[in-house]
């Protein structure tokens, strides 16, 4: 079992940065893939930014240029750094782990990010 652990959320003003962090404990395997999704209400969940432990990033594009997500494997955490934040991004945040070779998908709670002036 994989247990995820968010931090990070807030409330910041239009054009602020925020960094989330997700830190995965349990039984983590050597290889896997991070990432955050968002969802604000009324809306599908949608990935935001990926990254595996060998290094290979995605982004969403509605994010691309703004966010950058990075990772410590040492201490299996993640992190997404935001900038240019818009009220757009307002959403409930949700960190995610897929275990590889399984496939097997984990999710964290949940952190709140308001974007508001």
């Amino acid at each position: 079992q994989v247990q995820l652990v968010e931090s990070g959320g807030g409330l910041v003003q239009p054009g602020g940065s925020l960094r989330l962090s997700c830190t995965a404990s349990g039984s983590t395997s050597a290889a896997n893939r991070m990432a955050w999704y968002r969802q604000a209400p009324g809306n599908q969940r949608e990935l935001v930014a990926s990254m595996s432990t060998g290094g290979i990033t995605g982004y969403s594009p509605s994010v691309k240029g703004r966010f950058t997500i990075s990772r410590d494997n040492a201490k299996n955490t993640v992190y997404p750094q935001m900038s240019s934040l818009k009220p757009e991004d307002t959403a409930a945040y949700y960190c995610s782990l897929i275990s590889y070779p399984m496939g097997t998908e984990y999710w964290g709670q949940g952190t709140q990010v308001t974007v508001s002036s």
